[in-house]
This record gives structure tokens, sequence and C-alpha cells, in this order.
């Protein structure tokens, strides 16, 4: 398992990384988003990674391992705007936008940790097709939460699916980064 801690360092890191580039040009500009908002950007982000799986072939240049990393990031900033819900203040300073960024990451890190360990890691052995619909289901369900007001009867709510979603991406990141090194 620490290989898989390592990869997933290694990943959210890459990630962090782009957040902070991105908050030196943009600022805290997601600020104004609310939750539709941020689930629609990560729908389209995995919508285009379906198109692409089903097709084969791209138009676009810019490459689907950019796509997953965005959608880890449209994941956190989705768990730091529900963290910040009624706050109005839309201009974070650096330093507290990325101290909740690894919060949010560290949280998500511990779920992978216990997940895998009741699961075994089954992830490696799942497809990036299943990783991008797992994720589409994901967003379909926060919609229907966001449609119920925020509210489940029996389901996990939205901050678990983020983080799932989270997860499923990493996980995509750690295995095309394998086959990869593989391929080389």
């Amino acid at each position: 398992m620490a290989n898989t801690e390592l990869q997933y360092k290694a990943v959210t890191g890459h990630c962090r990384d782009i957040f902070l580039k991105k908050n030196t040009d943009y600022g805290t500009s997601w600020r104004v988003l609310r939750p539709i908002s941020i689930v629609d950007q990560i729908y389209i982000k995995v919508q285009r990674i379906r198109t692409i799986q089903e097709l084969g072939t791209q138009k676009i240049s810019d490459d689907v391992q950019g796509e997953w990393g965005a959608i880890i990031n449209y994941g956190i900033i989705a768990l730091i705007q529900e963290e910040l819900a009624g706050n109005e203040e839309w201009d974070l300073p650096t330093d507290e936008a990325m101290a909740l960024y690894d919060k949010h990451t560290a949280e998500s890190f511990r779920l992978m940790q216990d997940k895998n360990h009741d699961y075994g890691e089954a992830w490696r052995n799942m497809s990036q097709q299943s990783f991008a619909d797992l994720i589409l289901t994901k967003i379909l369900r926060i919609k229907q939460i966001l449609a119920n007001d925020g509210q489940t009867v029996i389901s996990e709510g939205m901050d678990a699916n983020f983080r799932d979603i989270i997860n499923y991406a990493v996980f995509a990141l750690i295995l095309q980064g394998e086959q990869a090194m593989a391929g080389a």
C-alpha cells in the first residue's frame, strides 16, 4: 500500500501545484460558483473523457490527464465551498485557500486509505471507462441531492460523493501513469 500512498500524493501534489498557479493567475474567483455550477464543471470534464473514450479520438489538444486533474481540483473546490457555505467573502488569501485545499485533500486521502483497506485496492483492476462512468453516476446523485435541498433519506451526502469523485480521478491518473511507465 505504500506505493499507492506515494502515487496518490504525487498525483494530488501535481493538482495542488496547478491549483496554486491558477490561484496566482485568477485569485479565488471560483468562490462565486454555486454547488450546481461546480457539479456542471465536473460533468463537462467527465463527459469529454467519456466521449474521447467512446470515439477513440479527440480534436482539442488538451490531454485527458488534465481533465482528470481538473475533476480532482473541482471536487476539492466543491468541498471547500461546502465548508464555507454562508461565507460571502469571495476573495480568500492564498494561504487560507491552500490550507483548505490541503485539509480536504488529506480527508480524501484518509478515505482512500480506509476504502483500500476494506476493498483490497480493487480499483487497480478497474478500467478508465469505469472511473468515468462512476464519476458521472456520482454527479447525477449530487444533482438529485441538490434537487432535494441537500437532504438524503438513507444515502451519503454530497461531501462523500465529491470525495469519491476525487479518489476515482486520482486512481485513473495513477493507472494511466503506470501504463505509460510500462509502455516506455
